[in-house]
């Protein structure tokens, strides 16, 4: 928990069986939840000023895949507070260091990892990026 208020995660994935799964997961352990079913939707919603504390973000996406989101998301200068976590089955050394280029905070194959282990290190992630976080805001 963040204080007395809930982390706020966006979960930013084209599977709606996941979002959904992803979802209650992160509401059970006490998150506020904001959902996108690709990287455009994920530039609107924070273009629209909402300011998550993680994103969690997939790769392969239509229209807009996560890649794309993250140099978006970094061009533009949004979710400046945010850590950022790639969430993908893109697992090769290639595709993380694509990701690391735009600065992530993490990275988990999600054929690897189980949900509550997601939200584990979602939860460690954030308290070791918390100090980063307050400054900024």
């Amino acid at each position: 928990m963040n204080g007395d208020k809930p982390y706020k995660v966006m979960i930013v994935d084209d599977d709606k069986f996941l979002l959904n799964m992803y979802s209650i997961k992160f509401t059970n352990s006490k998150f506020d939840v904001t959902l996108a079913g690709d990287g455009q939707a994920a530039i609107n919603k924070l273009k629209e000023g909402y300011e998550p504390d993680i994103i969690l973000m997939d790769v392969v996406m239509p229209v807009m895949d996560g890649i794309e989101a993250l140099a978006a998301i970094r061009a533009g200068g949004l979710a400046k507070r945010a850590a950022i976590m790639v969430l993908s089955n893109q697992g090769q050394p290639s595709d993380i260091e694509k990701a690391k280029q735009y600065n992530v905070d993490g990275y988990i194959v999600k054929a690897t990892s189980i949900p509550s282990e997601i939200v584990t290190e979602v939860l460690a992630l954030l308290e070791r990026t918390k100090s980063r976080r307050e400054s900024m805001a």
